[in-house]
């Protein structure tokens, strides 16, 4: 049986819900909600199993803290024997702004921790969404953003993008990544609300 692993990074713990950072997590919660998966504590992470017409995929939000999200990836492809081209994961990016998104094949870490430890354990080669969170913040201050939780208003522009996260994991599951990038990236720019001028 094929197998996929899709990653959402985060932080664990109640004081790190709904911050921008822990945008992967709630990807994956959506997911997760949407199609009645429970996530079970397991090593370096809460893991969730499905299968999408007989493609088995497991869910993961590391546990490691998002600087050694590397080590959660790492052991999870090992202990399922998957290959790195069957890797979404999920992250927060301050490059692009809120209510955007972007899946990519490969590429550089983009100055994310999470991206780039998991990088350094299995190199770049591996697909990932990322979701803009905006980069609203003064020179220094970039670990209080994106620690930072997320305002009321900003919840509502990131909704849509969450709900077009959502149908990405199981087109990247059946048509694979670059199908699923043709469908999708055009929407990557739209999922913003428009605000009235």
């Amino acid at each position: 049986m094929d197998k996929y692993l899709i990653v959402g990074l985060g932080n664990p713990g109640d004081e790190y819900a709904v911050t921008r950072h822990n945008a992967g997590y709630m990807v994956l919660d959506a997911f997760a909600k949407a199609s009645n998966i429970v996530f079970a504590d397991k090593r370096y992470g809460f893991v969730g199993e499905t299968s999408i017409r007989g493609r088995k995929v497991f869910l993961l939000k590391p546990t490691t803290f998002m600087n050694l999200s590397g080590n959660a990836v790492r052991y999870w492809l090992t202990k399922e024997n998957i290959d790195e081209k069957r890797l979404l994961v999920v992250s927060d990016d301050i490059a692009l702004p809120l209510g955007q998104f972007r899946l990519k094949a490969s590429g550089s870490n983009g100055g994310h921790n999470g991206l780039g430890h998991i990088q350094q354990l299995i190199g770049q080669g591996y697909p990932r969404l990322r979701l803009g969170i905006g980069s609203d913040f003064q020179l220094g201050h970039q670990i209080d953003w994106v620690l930072g939780r997320f305002a009321d208003e900003e919840l509502q522009q990131l909704q849509p993008v969450i709900d077009t996260a959502v149908k990405i994991i199981p087109s990247f599951v059946l048509a694979g990544i670059d199908v699923t990038m043709n469908l999708y990236n055009k929407l990557g720019k739209g999922c913003q609300k428009v605000l009235p001028e």
